[in-house]
C-alpha cells in the first residue's frame, strides 16, 4: 500500500461536502415519500398491499445489491466517476417516470434507481472520509449529512401530499428528483475531486465488500446498523397502522405522529454534529440507544394513549444513531477500502429495512394485534442497547480508531499547518 494525498482548499472541501448534502436530501425525497405514494399507487392501479409495497421492496433491493456488489467501484474508479455513475443512473431512471404508466415498469425504474442510490452513496461516504482531518470530524459530518437526509425526508412526503391534493399526479415528486439530479451532475462533473488518500498496491477486487463482510468489526457495526434500523422501520412503517385504533382526545397528534417523529430525527442529526464531538463517541451511542428503548417500552405498557408522544419522540434519540454507527464503522478501516466498507454497512441497513417490516407484520397477523410491531421493535432497541453496552466497557475499537487517525489523517494535518505557514 502507498499512501499519497492532495492538499484540498477549504473551499473546495466545502463545495464537495454541500454536494454531498445535496445528494442525501435528494435521494431522501424519493425514498422516504414512499409511505405516501403506495396508497397512491394501490388506489391506481387496483394493487393488494403486498404488490403495493413492490415500490419500497424495489429500491432497498437495488440498493442492497449495488451496495454489496458494487461498492468496491469507489475504491477502484476514484469518487467522482463513482459518484456520476450512480446520479445518471438515478436521474435517468426518476425521469423515465414521465414515459410510461405500468406498474411493473415502475417497479423496474425504482430498482434501477436503487442501483444508482447504493452506487453514488458509496462514493460519497468515500469521499467524506477523504475531505475528514480525523475520525471524530468524519462522524461530525456524516450526522450533518443525515441531518439533510432528514430534511429531505420531510420534504418529499410533503410534496407528494400537495400533488394528490391538487389533483397531480405522484410521478411528480420523481420528475422533481431528476431535475434536482441533472443539476447535482453538472455540478460533481465540474467541481475538483481530492486524490485518495490511500492507494493500494492491488486493485480493490470485486469481492472486497464481501470479504469485509467476515471482519469482526465489520459485522458489529454491520449489526448495530440492522437492529437500529429494524427498530426504526416499528416506527415509520408500523407506527401509522397502530395508532390508527386510536380514539383519545389527541387524535389530530396521532394522525401526524410519524410526520414529527421525522421532523425530530431531522433535528437530532443536527444536534449528532455537537454530540460527537465534545463525548465519547460509544457514552453517546449507549445513551441515545437507551433512551430510545425506554421510550418504546413506555409505549408498550402505555398503550396507545402514551404512544401517541413516546413512539415520535424516539427520532430525537435515533437520529444520532445510525451517522455514528456509519461513520466510526467506516472509519475502522483504510481509506483505501472505504467505498467498499461503506457498501457493505449500506448492504446490511438494506436487509434489515426489507426483512425487519415483513417480521413485524407476521407477528403482528400471527398474533391478532399491530402493538406486537411495536413490541418487536422495542426488542431491537434493547439489543442495541445490549450491543453498545458491551462497546462501551470493552471499548473494542479505541486502539483500531487511534490507529487510523494515525495512518490516515496525519498527512491532512500535515499539508494543511503548510497550507497555513505557506
Amino acid at each position: 500500500m502507498q499512501t499519497n494525498s492532495e492538499n484540498t482548499p477549504d473551499g473546495g472541501s466545502l463545495v464537495l461536502k454541500a454536494l454531498v448534502f445535496a445528494m442525501f436530501a435528494m435521494f431522501a425525497m424519493t425514498t422516504d415519500s414512499v409511505g405516501t405514494v403506495i396508497p397512491e399507487v394501490i388506489r391506481e392501479f387496483d394493487l393488494g398491499l403486498t404488490a403495493g409495497g413492490s415500490f419500497q421492496y424495489a429500491t432497498m433491493s437495488g440498493i442492497a445489491i449495488s451496495a454489496i456488489a458494487l461498492g468496491f467501484l469507489a475504491d477502484r474508479l476514484g469518487r467522482k466517476v463513482t459518484i456520476l455513475i450512480g446520479l445518471i443512473m438515478f436521474g435517468l431512471s426518476s425521469a423515465a417516470f414521465a414515459a410510461g404508466h405500468d406498474f411493473l415498469f415502475f417497479v423496474l425504474l425504482l430498482f434501477v434507481s436503487g442501483l444508482g442510490i447504493g452506487i453514488f452513496k458509496s462514493g460519497a461516504l468515500a469521499l467524506i472520509g477523504d475531505l475528514s482531518r480525523s475520525t471524530r470530524e468524519h462522524a461530525r459530518t456524516m450526522n450533518l449529512i443525515e441531518g439533510f437526509f432528514g430534511v429531505g425526508a420531510i420534504i418529499g412526503p410533503a410534496i407528494v401530499a400537495y400533488l394528490v391534493q391538487v389533483g397531480a399526479s405522484w410521478k411528480g415528486v420523481y420528475l422533481i428528483a431528476a431535475l434536482l439530479c441533472g443539476a447535482l451532475i453538472l455540478a460533481a462533473a465540474m467541481a475538483k475531486f481530492p486524490r485518495p488518500i490511500i492507494h493500494r498496491s492491488e486493485p480493490t477486487r470485486p469481492t472486497e465488500a464481501v470479504r469485509l463482510a467476515g471482519d469482526p468489526t465489520a459485522l458489529f457495526f454491520g449489526s448495530a446498523l440492522m437492529l437500529y434500523v429494524a427498530a426504526e422501520a416499528a416506527i415509520y412503517v408500523w407506527a401509522p397502522t397502530y395508532l390508527a385504533a386510536y380514539e383519545g382526545s389527541w387524535t389530530a397528534l396521532a394522525a401526524y405522529a410519524v410526520s414529527i417523529f421525522f421532523v425530530l430525527r431531522a433535528a437530532g442529526r443536527f444536534l449528532g454534529v455537537w454530540l460527537p464531538a465534545r463525548f465519547d463517541w460509544t457514552k453517546v451511542l449507549l445513551a441515545c440507544s437507551a433512551a430510545m428503548a425506554a421510550l418504546f417500552w413506555v409505549a408498550v405498557v402505555g398503550g396507545r394513549e402514551v404512544a401517541i408522544f413516546a413512539l415520535p419522540a424516539t427520532g430525537l434519540f435515533m437520529s444520532v444513531l445510525y451517522p455514528t454507527i456509519n461513520s466510526t464503522g467506516i472509519s475502522c478501516f483504510d481509506k483505501g477500502r472505504h467505498g467498499s466498507i461503506a457498501g457493505l454497512l449500506l448492504f446490511f441497513t438494506c436487509i434489515s429495512a426489507v426483512f425487519a417490516p415483513l417480521a413485524m407484520g407476521a407477528l403482528g397477523d400471527a398474533l391478532g394485534d399491530s402493538k406486537y410491531a411495536i413490541v418487536l421493535g422495542a426488542v431491537f432497541a434493547t439489543m442495541l442497547v445490549a450491543q453498545c453496552t458491551w462497546n462501551v466497557l470493552r471499548q473494542p475499537f479505541a486502539a483500531r480508531l487511534i490507529e487510523r487517525n494515525e495512518d490516515d489523517y496525519r498527512l491532512n494535518k500535515a499539508e494543511a499547518a503548510t497550507a497555513a505557514a505557506a
